[in-house]
């Protein structure tokens, strides 16, 4: 007989991919918004201060939040105070993995003459910094760069057939949506950019 012998053959089913739940960090003991008329100088000082502030005292993570995170769920943050707290609470006890890849983009403030209160430099900081003002910080082209991988440790982690949750911050996470975009991942749930406020990414 000279029938030949195939070895049985089974492919082998990858996992399908888990979700991406992106979370803005909890509301913190220093306010970004609040504080006195200051110059530059002052609000720069100010900013650093805000950048190693803890959470406030006394909250909680919201109940739907927590709902939406598996025991098994992968949890990682920023390496920033507010964003490895707001970790823990969303991982309840579990290991977190922080990594400053995903610390929030900088606001570098123009020497500009003159004070004004925080939530005014936040906002021409930002726009500024859009442009290309860094001030000697990181320049707003690398902090993209940064997103960008930051999106591809998602992807591949998600890959993995786990839901992966991030504690990062409100700009940042904002950098994070067209890069999830580019490599195929649909954004089906936005909670928009206050404190403990989520988004939930899944491939399409």
């Amino acid at each position: 007989m000279d029938a030949a012998v195939k070895p049985e053959t089974r492919a082998m089913k990858a996992p399908s991919a888990g979700r991406i739940i992106v979370v803005r960090h909890g509301r913190p003991a220093v306010i970004p918004k609040e504080g006195p008329p200051m110059g530059w100088r002052d609000y720069k000082e100010w900013w650093a201060r805000y950048e190693l502030s803890s959470l406030k005292e006394g909250q909680s993570c919201p109940e739907a939040l927590l709902k939406q995170i598996g025991d098994d769920a992968i949890i990682l943050s920023s390496a920033r105070p507010r964003a490895i707290q707001t970790a823990g609470h969303l991982g309840r006890g579990r290991e977190v993995k922080h990594d400053a890849l995903f610390n929030e983009a900088p606001l570098p403030p123009p020497k500009m003459r003159g004070t004004m209160r925080p939530k005014n430099w936040n906002k021409i900081a930002r726009l500024l910094w859009m442009l290309g003002h860094s001030g000697g910080e990181e320049h707003v082209r690398d902090a993209r760069r940064r997103a960008a991988k930051a999106a591809g440790i998602l992807v591949e982690t998600a890959g993995e057939g786990r839901d992966v949750v991030l504690a990062a911050h409100g700009w940042f996470n904002r950098m994070l949506r067209p890069e999830l975009k580019k490599r195929g991942w649909a954004n089906v749930h936005d909670g928009g950019d206050k404190y403990w406020s989520y988004r939930i990414y899944q491939k399409r």
